[in-house]
């Protein structure tokens, strides 16, 4: 399903002119990675939208000092903390996610992590890692503990729980589901 600038800028007001940007990338990637029935647009344009800003930011604002040397993200070389921070709209996180997304997007984003900052790579990084763990079935339970859920496999908590929430029933108010 295809979401109109309509709906996208209704679910995320504050995305202005930015929405029309991401809007035809934003239809594209979910159609290629099967983000294609309300429950899960709604999921994840509520994801995307709290993540990103409404789609201000496609790479993370913090330096990414946070993440230098964590092993559980594949960062063990001095730099790769800041050089892998989070990027795309849900921005991934850590050279292991950057080395699986060059693989299954076909897209040298080791080398050139800034690719992921581009509107068509951010938003494919974004559905393929939404898939890739996934949250689609997740999203298709509709409920808002299984949105839960969703929010701490992106977040690995609840940081920004209310405004994910609101923007999931917004999404949902939109899409009518």
């Amino acid at each position: 399903m295809d979401v109109t600038l309509a709906q996208l800028t209704a679910i995320m007001p504050y995305a202005k002119n930015r929405a029309s940007v991401f809007l035809a990338p934003l239809n594209a990637a979910m159609v290629e990675f099967e983000i294609n029935t309300p429950l899960r647009v709604a999921a994840f344009l509520a994801q995307v939208g709290h993540e990103s800003g409404q789609l201000k930011y496609v790479k993370e604002i913090a330096s990414g000092e946070a993440y230098e040397k964590r092993r559980d993200l594949g960062n063990i070389e001095p730099g790769w903390g800041i050089r892998f921070l989070g990027r795309g709209l849900i921005q991934i996180t850590g050279y292991y996610n950057y080395c699986a997304a060059m693989v299954k997007l076909d897209l040298d984003c080791v080398t050139h992590p800034e690719l992921l900052e581009l509107p068509v790579n951010a938003c494919r990084v974004s559905a393929w890692w939404w898939a890739d763990k996934g949250l689609n079935q997740l999203a298709d339970v509709g409920t808002e503990d299984s949105f839960l859920r969703i929010t701490k496999k992106i977040n690995g908590g609840t940081n920004g729980w209310e405004d994910r929430l609101a923007l999931y029933r917004k999404a949902r108010g939109v899409l009518k589901c």
